[in-house]
């Protein structure tokens, strides 16, 4: 059986962890936050001290990380510290899950190549639901023979794998879904408000949007509307879920591409906006479903 080292243990990496616990693979865990560690060493992970200490020995390495700088510097490392890249085992395959820039991606993939280590990009879609239930999708970029190993554990964690290309692919093909994903989340939440303003029941709308030309995954899946569907952000006061904050960290990567490859990314740009002026009114922290309050009329104090 496998052996794992997860490093990055917040609300996605703690859950795709669990599951490679539970199929029975030895799993060591590392994060900076004692709590994450020990939550998972209740469930039969192993703990390391240091990330390079859970990864040493491991087969697989599976990060999940906040930003671009933590991955750079936790594969690469510095004057002062060793990376992932220095201490890892020359078969082993490495995983980055995490949602960053394909430059950064590249320039890891590059080390590990010059090494002759695996490495792949792999950021996920599914939330925080997909990664409890082990359905998440992995998009993924890297070499044939790193997408054939890595297998063995991306199928615990997921339901839908795909290689996108070689290293840096996954984030490209991450950013266009989560632009596609805020667009059709502005246009859903203001068609729904739209039918509110007049006299229709949202639930009514999106039952005819579901199964007209205008159905999404947003209405078949995530309705932003509180009340019209039962186990979604929106009918909990928006808690849970992908934060506001994030979609505004993946649509700034969109732009950042966009200007890179001289790409037309109007609407994109549009939804980019509209996320950040309601992160900007204390939203960052809600589900990005929120975005139909944006919509919503004021009440009248």
């Amino acid at each position: 059986m496998a052996t794992v080292a997860f490093i990055g243990l917040g609300n996605m990496g703690g859950p795709m962890a669990a599951n490679l616990i539970k199929a029975g693979m030895t799993v060591t865990v590392f994060d900076l936050v004692p709590a994450a560690v020990e939550a998972l060493t209740a469930q039969g992970a192993l703990s390391a001290k240091t990330a390079c200490g859970a990864a040493a020995s491991a087969d697989y390495v599976i990060t999940m990380l906040p930003a671009a700088k933590h991955v750079h510097q936790l594969y690469i490392g510095d004057t002062d510290n060793k990376g992932l890249l220095d201490v890892v085992a020359k078969d082993a395959v490495l995983i980055d899950c995490s949602t960053i820039d394909a430059g950064t991606a590249q320039v890891v993939g590059s080390h590990a190549a010059e090494k002759g280590i695996e490495f792949m990009d792999a950021p996920v879609s599914g939330g925080t639901a997909g990664a409890a239930a082990g359905t998440l999708t992995f998009i993924c970029g890297g070499s044939d023979n790193a997408y054939e190993k890595a297998q063995t554990v991306l199928t615990v964690m997921g339901a839908n794998i795909f290689h996108a290309g070689a290293a840096g692919a996954g984030q490209i093909a991450k950013i266009c879904n989560n632009m596609l994903l805020s667009v059709l989340m502005v246009g859903t939440s203001e068609s729904l408000q739209l039918g509110i303003d007049n006299g229709l029941d949202p639930k009514v709308l999106s039952d005819i949007m579901k199964v007209s030309s205008g159905g999404n995954w947003t209405l078949e899946k995530y309705n932003p509307c509180p009340d019209v569907m039962e186990s979604v952000p929106s009918s909990n006061d928006y808690q849970g879920g992908f934060m506001v904050d994030l979609m505004v960290k993946d649509l700034g990567l969109s732009q950042q591409a966009s200007v890179a490859s001289n790409s037309s990314t109007p609407m994109g740009a549009l939804a980019r906006s509209m996320y950040v002026n309601h992160a900007r009114q204390g939203n960052g922290r809600r589900d990005f479903s929120s975005i139909f309050e944006q919509f919503a009329p004021v009440a009248k104090k």
